[in-house]
């Protein structure tokens, strides 16, 4: 994956970012997901005012893929998130990864392809991006191999 489809990855989470439903916490998280034939899948998060019943972005990209059938296809994420300004738009400059169980999810579709997946984190504005392999974010993960699933 080059720079240019890196970027782009990352303007698609900050475009997923903007309908974050986050009245609660008031931060905003986009993720996108690029699949093998180069279209993107993307999600927001969505919170619940329970808390616990809250959905992160990177998991309603993934069950959106897994939905249509396409949860093997995913070759790089994208994730950025920030604090929501006054008109729901996400801000900062400091890049953003997935929390401990978004890698647990992304790792479970990361098996189920046989890929150490790519993990973009960018800023809510700005240039700023981070690249990690999903096993240097969740090293020994717990996975479909584990079940001998694959």
């Amino acid at each position: 994956m080059n720079a240019t489809n890196t970027h782009a990855l990352i303007a698609a989470a900050r475009d997923a970012a903007r309908h974050a439903h986050a009245p609660y916490s008031r931060f905003a998280v986009g993720a996108a997901l690029l699949m093998q034939d180069g279209s993107v899948i993307t999600g927001a998060n969505f919170e619940n005012a329970s808390y616990g019943l809250s959905l992160c972005a990177e998991t309603v990209a993934i069950a959106t893929a897994s939905a249509a059938g396409r949860l093997r296809e995913i070759v790089a994420v994208g994730v950025i998130g920030g604090a929501m300004d006054s008109n729901g738009v996400p801000t900062g400059a400091s890049p953003v990864s997935p929390c401990g169980r978004c890698r647990q999810v992304i790792n479970e579709a990361a098996q189920m392809s046989g890929r150490d997946l790519p993990v973009h984190c960018g800023a809510a504005e700005g240039d700023a991006v981070r690249t990690y392999r999903l096993s240097e974010l969740l090293p020994d993960a717990f996975g479909p191999a584990d079940l001998g699933i694959g």
